[in-house]
């Protein structure tokens, strides 16, 4: 058979048709599935055999379209067929109208599709989520102590922070916090797994022996992926020069890693102290305001009390005892004697280190939250980030004051980047869930807050977004069993009245108003009157936000975002409230 007489054949036998038809019904039927499977939840594997299955047919359609044809009396194997010039067909009208018809639905799934993908906003996750780990990223895993001495143990650790602080200085490398870093003080997982789950790519460890005046540390840079040595180096230090080390083995691994260094000398080392008595009583008041309770933070106060005692000059005392005098009179109602004492201490540090970020953070944070001076307190902790662009803290607090003023994206992001330096830090979790749910975001402030419950069961407020974001749902069930499970009893109060009426419990509901009202006036007027708004009592509400007011209480910042206030916003009572708290505008 000739060329020409074989093309003839194919045209004959229909197979021309039956390849465009079946070519235009596979696209139909791969744009519907492409849209049904992923609502199905199917797995990915699904609608690749599905694809294939339909090449295969393409296959098996055409070698039966050559070798069968459809006749009136049936379906026949064309050698059986008399030679005839042509087989009966669809005329050439029907046939065209019912390939455009099949193209056009196709084409409208596609156009779907395609739109819908795009105007689908793409979750935010982190690196280590994504698998997406920079290659210029660390973690101070904490140094072992190998004095033979327990109580050196927190000398070791204070090594260990002031190595996270002077590489924190360096240029383009993101340093995981200290919080996250010594969840894996105990070295059980691989260096893989904990690579994975803090984002990093290279991890620093090694040990510290002291022998009377002198002291050796033994520092190793490893490749998290493999395990595999990078780098490793030993220094032998007279103690008296302990607080210099950290600046020495921050370059060299700076140098491994092939960065530049950010700033002086000076600025790593303003934080520190000479005393190490004074760093261990520090590292304590730390440990204690990171479980983040009222007795905690009560017991925190007092070790950064020793802390000062010992170095008055110890200007990360003085920054982290302001920030945590800031929350005691915020979670006590202990305002009028706390917050000076907050004041005083963040404009020490500042005073004390002018270039340190964690004191800028300090001044920042009772600028805006305390004192509600909104602008003083963006400028200072902008000033916090910039010396330090990869300090958790910085970023953390700057999310909670860029919130307040309704610019929730740019809080997202900062609060993003608060967690993504420090995951495994309860504090960062907290305030993503809050600019989370503040956003309407409630499936991912869910999951920041069983997070944040998760790394800190004994927090207060650590079931506060899954009740929060239960109300939203009007999920009474879900809501009175999260209130139910928070550790403070004040908090839960709260969450309780709220569940309760959400649940239609209207009479438990009030006895837990009552409750709360009755112990919490003073501590938490700004809570009564969330719930007051969410029971559709406006004007309990708002006498309860005007008692918040009038006690300087730290939830009205959030009167501009906060969705359980949304039913009071057309209500001059509520605008005239904005208008006191001269909030930011948004931008």
């Amino acid at each position: 058979m000739n060329p020409k007489g074989f093309f003839g054949e194919l045209k004959r036998r229909n197979v021309y048709k039956v390849a465009i038809t079946y070519a235009v019904v596979a696209w139909l039927l791969i744009q519907a599935a492409s849209i049904l499977l992923p609502t199905f939840e199917a797995p990915t594997w699904v609608m690749k055999a599905f694809v294939v299955l339909l090449a295969l047919g393409f296959v098996m359609s055409v070698m039966i379209s050559w070798a069968f044809e459809a006749t009136p009396e049936g379906l026949k194997r064309t050698a059986d067929i008399p030679d005839h010039p042509a087989l009966p067909t669809w005329t050439r009208r029907k046939y065209a109208t019912f390939i455009v018809v099949v193209a056009a639905v196709a084409a409208g799934l596609f156009a779907y599709q395609f739109f819908r993908t795009r105007s689908t906003p793409v979750p935010q996750q982190s690196e280590a989520a994504t698998g997406l780990i920079p290659q210029k990223s660390i973690a101070v895993l904490p140094l072992l102590n190998e004095s033979g001495d327990p109580r050196d143990e927190y000398f070791s650790d204070g090594l260990s922070e002031e190595l996270i602080a002077a590489l924190g200085q360096i240029k383009e490398l993101k340093v995981i916090g200290r919080s996250s870093s010594f969840r894996f003080k105990d070295r059980k997982e691989e260096s893989k797994t904990i690579g994975e789950k803090l984002g990093v790519s290279t991890l620093l460890e090694g040990t510290v022996r002291k022998q009377g005046e002198r002291v050796r540390i033994v520092a190793e840079l490893v490749n998290a992926a493999d395990g595999i040595e990078l780098w490793a180096r030993t220094f032998d230090r007279e103690l008296k020069d302990i607080f210099a080390v950290q600046e020495e083995i921050a370059r060299a691994v700076a140098e491994s890693l092939r960065v530049t260094l950010l700033g002086s000398q000076d600025k790593s080392t303003q934080m520190a102290t000479n005393s190490v008595e004074a760093h261990n009583a520090y590292l304590q008041g730390h440990f204690h305001s990171q479980r983040r309770n009222a007795e905690d933070y009560r017991k925190a106060i007092t070790y950064f009390d020793r802390a000062i005692e010992l170095d008055p000059n110890y200007a990360l005392a003085y920054a982290e005892r302001s920030e945590t005098w800031t929350i005691i009179g915020d979670l006590t109602g202990e305002r009028p004697t706390a917050y000076p004492k907050a004041r005083s201490d963040a404009e020490k540090a500042v005073a004390i280190a002018p270039a340190l970020a964690e004191a800028h953070a300090a001044l920042g944070w009772v600028r805006a939250f305390a004192e509600w001076k909104f602008a003083e307190g963006l400028n200072e902790l902008q000033r916090a980030k910039e010396l330090s662009p990869a300090n958790p803290t910085a970023n953390d607090l700057l999310a909670r004051v860029i919130v307040y003023g309704g610019r929730i994206e740019n809080a997202e992001r900062q609060a993003r980047q608060a967690v993504e330096l420090d995951p495994l830090s309860a504090a960062t979790q907290f305030s993503l869930g809050r600019v989370l749910f503040y956003a309407g975001k409630l499936d991912e402030a869910d999951a920041a807050g069983r997070k944040m419950a998760e790394l800190q069961p004994s927090a207060s407020s650590s079931h506060r977004w899954q009740v929060l974001v239960a109300v939203q749902r009007g999920d009474g069930e879900t809501a009175l069993r999260e209130a139910q499970l928070e550790p403070d009893e004040r908090f839960r109060r709260f969450l309780l009245a709220l569940a309760y009426y959400v649940r239609g419990d209207h009479t438990a509901s009030d006895a837990a108003l009552a409750d709360l009202t009755a112990h919490d006036r003073y501590g938490l007027a700004y809570q009564i009157a969330e719930v007051y708004a969410v029971r559709h009592e406006a004007d309990k509400a708002f006498e309860w936000l005007q008692i918040a007011f009038d006690n300087h209480d730290g939830g009205i910042p959030s009167l501009l975002v906060d969705p359980l206030l949304r039913g009071l916003r057309d209500d001059p009572r509520y605008k005239n409230l904005l208008g006191k708290l001269g909030l930011p505008a948004a931008s």
